[in-house]
């Protein structure tokens, strides 16, 4: 038997690295259009060559391995017959159940595909290594684990909601130089720079919902929308426990949908959907969480006030925080949250520091 060298064995590597790190670039496109299904990415490769890619594009609609496959068929005049001889790289284990559209599995082993080479299983329970073991019967060379962290980094939502039956949770706040959120009167001032502020409208259009408190819909009267940014509105969540809330503010305008967690009633007003726990004064950031969860809602950005934060905060129930530090110092005001957590990244974004937190 010949004995591959480690250098070899490493080149080889390297190669099914830099097509993986295509099959990401591609998932990540349409990072908002695709929830709650995960994000991924597809590559076709004939002897070094990129003959075909796809990626995920919208909830329903076809697979990352089908527009791959297909824009092989398009391209070029002898695609399938290129496709029994090529490598496919999928960022994302590939389906082997019938959901909105059918086994990717199948397509790989109709089209005699021989070699797939994927970045991280898929955790979901109708997949979960069924798909590697359908392509294997069938005579498919499989190669797992290719940038496997990276992989579930990015679908760091899709593998969250599946395993903890809650959304991925970011909280986000801004603070000044000496730790205030906001004044003590409670009026509205800015701490952040414009680049900061339409940095966080991208945010928006990438989260499935956001949850701001009473307080902070009272002072701000903000609309949670994507105005600065182009991109889908998330779904707006605020909790107020006994509907004080005035219906003229944006939360109620009706242009996006908005869920109302509260002490008193459930009930649909069109795009207004009120929700009454059980019991509003136990356990209630967990109750919001599954129940996003249920309404396949599996993102949520956090977005305040204070006393909203460290709801989520005291309860362990959040998984990244997004930290923004201003220049101006205030010596007095609402002290904003303090968070225990691993600092990941730490940015200049214009005037303003912005540091990333995990839990």
């Amino acid at each position: 038997m010949r004995k591959v060298s480690k250098k070899a064995t490493f080149a080889v590597m390297v190669e099914h690295e830099k097509y993986m790190r295509r099959c990401l670039e591609l998932a990540a496109l349409d990072s908002g259009n695709v929830s709650p299904n995960p994000l991924v990415g597809a590559v076709a490769v004939y002897e070094n060559k990129i003959i075909g890619e796809g990626y995920h594009q919208h909830f329903g609609g076809p697979h990352a391995e089908v527009n791959a496959v297909q824009d092989v068929l398009n391209k070029h005049e002898h695609g399938a017959e290129l496709l029994k001889k090529a490598v496919l790289y999928v960022s994302l284990e590939p389906c082997s159940h019938f959901g909105k559209t059918p086994p990717c599995t199948e397509l790989i082993i109709r089209h005699e595909i021989p070699k797939v080479v994927i970045g991280c299983l898929d955790p979901f329970d109708a997949v979960n290594g069924r798909g590697i073991d359908q392509l294997k019967e069938y005579g498919v060379e499989v190669i797992e684990g290719v940038l496997k962290e990276e992989c579930e980094e990015l679908n760091k939502r899709f593998f969250t909601r599946i395993r903890h039956s809650r959304p991925y949770i970011i909280l986000k706040w801004a603070q000044t130089a000496d730790g205030y959120f906001a004044p003590a009167d409670g009026s509205q001032k800015w701490i952040t720079s414009p680049l900061s502020r339409a940095l966080v409208h991208r945010w928006r259009s990438e989260e499935d919902a956001i949850l701001v408190g009473k307080n902070t819909a009272l002072a701000d009267n903000p609309k949670l929308n994507v105005r600065d940014w182009k991109g889908r509105n998330p779904k707006r969540v605020v909790i107020d426990r006994n509907l004080t809330l005035p219906s003229v503010l944006h939360l109620f305008d009706q242009t996006s949908e908005t869920i109302v967690f509260n002490a008193l009633k459930t009930e649909t007003n069109d795009k207004v959907k009120y929700i009454a726990p059980e019991n509003f004064d136990q356990y209630l950031p967990q109750y919001i969480a599954f129940q996003l969860y249920l309404m396949d809602i599996q993102s949520l950005l956090i977005e305040g006030g204070v006393k909203t934060l460290n709801l989520f905060l005291n309860a362990g129930l959040w998984d990244e925080a997004r930290i923004f530090t201003g220049p101006q110092i205030w010596a007095d005001g609402i002290k904003a949250p303090v968070i225990s957590g691993h600092l990941c990244d730490s940015l200049q974004i214009g005037s303003d520091k912005l540091e990333i937190f995990k839990k």
